[in-house]
């Protein structure tokens, strides 16, 4: 009697399991062949000319990203503090995120293959998607959907984490020199090809300093910003400065194109680095004024 009612039981479990079929193992399905053709995208490491110059692709970090499939696609449960479980359901509407910013740097090394030697080295924890030698040689050393970890804490409006959705772009410069017309001229190319890719702003190509007020002064006040400007890569002060308003505000403007103004003196100088070059005092003369009323203009535009 035991073992009649015994298999009666194992009938109905078998029975009950076939009924209870996974109605979303279409989706699934989909999901995970989206989900390779995107791990496929981001560990393709095929050279890609730009304009002027060629991108060396260093693929030393590919191994590394055996990792990807466990990062992007870990499903299951997960335990809520009020007890409740999390449900996996894939969904087929999804992609990339792109990056919005592009964060320019120099090395403040004596090489490019310094550089090099210093990302590709674990214990330092610093990186950026691409390094450009004084001769104009390009080295690409990450996929640009992957967060490189170039910007540190840094701030612009209120995205407070900068190496989330920008790429950076290392110089190579020990921050005393002036870049050479090779270097900047591959960056122009290199800012054509990016900007053109994932329709980033021109506002949003900003300097280490812009985004760090106070903690870095990358790139120096002998980097181009002017002609980057003049081309589309970022904005720039009107060359008859319009006097601002008698109540026009410092710190509400600075904050309002962008900058962290916790510390306001920090903030003037990194403005100052940025827009006026020859003077990188925490001093509010007029001239200073009427550039970050200028800009400010600009930046509501």
């Amino acid at each position: 009697m035991l073992k009649k009612h015994f298999c009666c039981l194992i009938l109905a479990v078998i029975i009950t399991s076939c009924g209870t079929k996974n109605p979303y193992k279409t989706t699934e399905k989909a999901y995970d062949q989206q989900l390779k053709t995107l791990e496929n995208q981001i560990t393709s490491k095929e050279v890609q000319p730009i304009p002027v110059t060629t991108v060396f692709i260093d693929t030393t970090y590919a191994s590394q990203l055996g990792i990807i499939k466990d990062t992007l696609s870990k499903t299951g449960s997960t335990p809520l503090l009020n007890g409740i479980s999390t449900e996996w359901i894939g969904t087929v509407n999804f992609n990339l995120r792109k990056p919005s910013f592009i964060i320019i740097h120099h090395t403040a090394q004596d090489s490019l293959q310094q550089t090099i030697n210093t990302f590709t080295k674990s214990r330092t924890q610093v990186s950026a998607h691409y390094i450009i030698s004084e001769n104009g040689k390009v080295v690409q050393m990450l996929n640009d959907y992957l967060r490189a970890w170039h910007a540190g804490a840094s701030t612009w409006g209120k995205n407070t984490d900068l190496n989330s959705s920008s790429i950076g772009i290392e110089l190579d410069n020990n921050g005393f020199k002036p870049f050479t017309e090779a270097q900047i001229g591959s960056l122009i190319a290199l800012l054509t090809k990016l900007k053109k890719e994932y329709n980033i702003p021109m506002q949003n190509i900003l300097g280490h300093a812009d985004i760090a007020p106070g903690r870095k002064q990358d790139p120096s006040a002998l980097f181009p910003w002017k002609t980057l400007a003049q081309k589309g890569f970022g904005i720039w002060p009107d060359e008859i400065l319009e006097e601002a308003p008698f109540d026009f505000r410092i710190e509400p403007a600075l904050r309002i194109i962008g900058y962290n103004t916790k510390n306001l003196s920090a903030a003037i100088i990194a403005f100052k680095l940025h827009y006026i070059q020859t003077d990188v005092t925490a001093i509010l003369d007029r001239k200073t004024i009427d550039t970050i009323y200028s800009i400010y203009k600009k930046q509501l535009q």
